[in-house]
């Protein structure tokens, strides 16, 4: 029987020629069980992930000093993520069957960043988040608004110092739903795109806690009677931003459930209200959220070339309206005529389509910047764990209440992690350890 090797692997640092994959880590527990319970619990995440489509095949299993590793092989790597483009991954698979769980899943594991977790719980309250969060996204229609915004009144009540508070006997869940899903309410809302973001992560949040949290999401419904957390407080709860500016994650490597931001790179059109970018949730299979139009999403060219089209849209302000304003029917009449002359093979319209896109795909400026940049974040933003013991959701302190909750914790510092042992296939870890491994389809 194969034993683990413990000398210093080369996990996550590339090769002269080769990227990193740096996938995810789940923790062991502690107190630091035995060996063959460590093995056991390795072995059970190869079979989840198994049972959500992956083939064991793609899977590469290595020890750490505090638990395991996850990640594609670098044959799978380069066969579904190559260059971690994870836009199209379910076309890669070809006749597989793809489930939600299973791209994100892949997406995760071809990683150029490690995706830490304390638990197996946690990871499948992580992987439920993000499924819960694109099913949101989805169902999610509503009007573009700034400055007004209207929530149903059964549910909501608003103040000017608290924001849209649930009424007393209001359910989050259902108030949330009713509010961006008009095919449940039969009405459209209003919103901006950042707060519309804020409530599709908000209602994928409550769902995954219904299952794996109830006691947090008392807690967090109990909070949204009192006041709104919107805006950079609401980050500061439930968010955990990757990447950055000085190591942007690549540019076509979207996990399902990521909220993700679009720059507008042109400073005369980003100075109309609402229009200074754009705020989207991906959804998997190369889409991004559109909650303006019923049924539609947007690809990442399609957004590219929608916010290059803001430029020759905006209209000089006038007496009915004090500010400038961009009118959208342009930029979708110019969307509509570039894409009847691809269609139609025209080398202008093409040579147009590269221009653009040559233009916009790139990494953004930084803040208050204007000049070579396009308008591709180098961050991704998700949900934080949310699992009783290492819940790292921070809601704030209510009146009369103690400031610290034991089902919402800070957010907790990074892990260094030290690496040992070296490289083992899945396939080899169910044999060792699972009395059915030979059944596997290997």
């Amino acid at each position: 029987m194969p034993q683990f090797a413990h000398h210093a692997p080369d996990a996550v640092v590339p090769t002269q020629h080769e990227p990193p994959i740096a996938g995810v880590v789940l923790r062991h527990d502690w107190p630091l069980s035995p060996r063959y319970v460590q093995r056991a619990q390795a072995a059970q995440v190869s079979h989840w992930l198994q049972a959500h489509g992956l083939d064991i095949r793609w899977l590469d299993v290595q020890p750490c000093v505090d638990g395991w590793r996850y990640r594609l092989t670098r044959e799978a790597w380069h066969a579904l993520t190559p260059d971690y483009s994870t836009l199209d991954t379910v076309h890669r698979l070809q006749d597989r069957p793809c489930t939600r769980e299973l791209e994100i899943a892949l997406a995760l594991l071809a990683s150029p960043v490690e995706h830490v977790f304390p638990s197996f719980d946690e990871l499948c309250a992580h992987v439920d988040a993000r499924k819960n969060t694109c099913a949101a996204g989805e169902r999610t229609t509503l009007a573009f608004a700034t400055e007004s915004a209207e929530r149903p009144t059964q549910h909501w009540t608003y103040a000017e110092d608290t924001g849209f508070t649930l009424r007393p006997q209001a359910e989050l869940i259902e108030a949330l739903t009713l509010a961006t899903q008009p095919s449940v309410s039969g009405e459209l809302f209003s919103f901006s795109c950042y707060r519309a973001t804020e409530y599709v992560l908000l209602l994928g949040l409550a769902q995954t806690l219904k299952n794996f949290n109830p006691s947090l999401l008392k807690q967090l419904e109990h909070t949204w009677r009192i006041k709104a957390i919107a805006s950079g407080r609401f980050h500061d709860a439930f968010l955990t931003e990757v990447g950055s500016l000085e190591q942007p994650l690549p540019m076509h490597y979207y996990v399902p459930g990521d909220r993700v931001w679009f720059r507008n790179p042109d400073e005369a059109s980003a100075d109309v209200v609402g229009f200074e970018g754009s705020w989207v949730v991906y959804l998997g299979q190369g889409r991004f959220t559109d909650f303006w139009r019923p049924q539609s999403h947007y690809t990442l060219e399609h957004k590219c070339l929608e916010i290059y089209y803001w430029r020759e849209a905006v209209c000089a302000a006038t007496t009915a309206t004090a500010e400038p304003q961009l009118d959208e029917t342009i930029v979708w009449a110019k969307m509509a005529a570039l894409q009847a002359g691809l269609d139609a093979g025209n080398a202008a319209a093409h040579a147009e389509r590269e221009r653009i896109l040559q233009r916009m795909m790139r990494y953004r400026d930084g803040r208050g910047v204007y000049a070579e940049g396009g308008c591709i974040d180098a961050t991704r933003e998700h949900l934080r764990w949310v699992c009783p013991e290492h819940a790292r959701i921070d809601l704030p302190a209510l009146p009369h209440e103690a400031a610290h909750h034991p089902q919402a914790r800070p957010q907790s510092q990074p892990y260094a992690w030290l690496q040992t042992g070296t490289s083992t296939d899945a396939a080899t870890l169910l044999q060792q350890f699972t009395p059915s491994a030979s059944m596997l389809p290997i």
